[in-house]
């Protein structure tokens, strides 16, 4: 079964997913002015990431249960071969 969202979002939580984010980061990356495009406020609000303490380091972003369940129900993307490897040419005689 495949869950749904908003592409931004799910753009959003596999970014975070990646690596270690701090809040600053997410924010500046992420928060926009436009009531339209609450990508940040939406990945919060479905419960898909968090912000978590940590200590000196000030405040990471984490992906959540929620938001892992999000990740393991995408389909998984086909790879995608350069057009160079994709097929060699034969020189020119």
């Amino acid at each position: 079964m495949t869950t749904t969202c908003d592409p931004l979002v799910l753009d959003l939580v596999q970014w975070v997913a990646r690596e270690p984010r701090t809040y600053a980061e997410v924010l500046d990356a992420w928060k926009t002015s436009c009531p339209r495009l609450t990508v940040w406020e939406d990945a919060v609000d479905l419960g898909y990431v968090t912000r978590k303490s940590v200590g000196a380091r000030g405040t990471i972003v984490v992906v959540t249960s929620a938001g892992r369940a999000l990740l393991a129900a995408q389909p998984v993307a086909t790879a995608i071969k350069p057009r160079s490897a994709a097929r060699k040419r034969e020189p020119a005689l």
